[in-house]
């Protein structure tokens, strides 16, 4: 019996013109800016081929080296600064859309939760980074 994986959904809305928030989501050099949930994490490397059948791949490490871990993904959809489709390395789906309003563009990410977590902590983690985004973004 196959049961559907319960969908979680993290949202901001961000100060800059879609066109900023396209390239500071898609773009390496910003990825290792924004892409930490707490400040006692980091992300030292990221790599994104943003085509159909290329892959992302952040890693994601603990500042004191005690624990890191790559989190990536491979396109399976891209509407350029409309949305993305990946299926992420262990077979999660995630959905980011990007929504124009003038010079604020909303992100909304919905993806598969995980089970080894709980649901309240992959949403807390996941809102962080996204917060992170908006702060950065909002900042350049």
């Amino acid at each position: 019996m196959t049961t559907n994986p319960i969908k979680i959904t993290v949202k901001a809305g961000i100060n800059a013109p879609i066109n900023k928030v396209w390239k500071c989501w898609t773009e390496p050099v910003h990825i290792v800016n924004w892409n930490h949930a707490s400040d006692d994490w980091h992300t030292p490397h990221a790599a994104n081929d943003l085509r159909v059948g290329g892959k992302f791949s952040y890693t994601m490490a603990a500042k004191d080296g005690s624990f890191s871990f790559d989190f990536w993904g491979i396109y399976t959809h891209i509407k350029e600064q409309e949305k993305i489709t990946i299926k992420l390395g262990d077979d999660r789906n995630l959905q980011i859309s990007f929504t124009s309003d003038g010079d604020k563009t909303h992100v909304t990410e919905t993806f598969d939760a995980e089970t080894e977590n709980s649901v309240e902590l992959q949403q807390t983690g996941w809102q962080s980074i996204l917060d992170n985004f908006k702060k950065y973004t909002e900042a350049l």
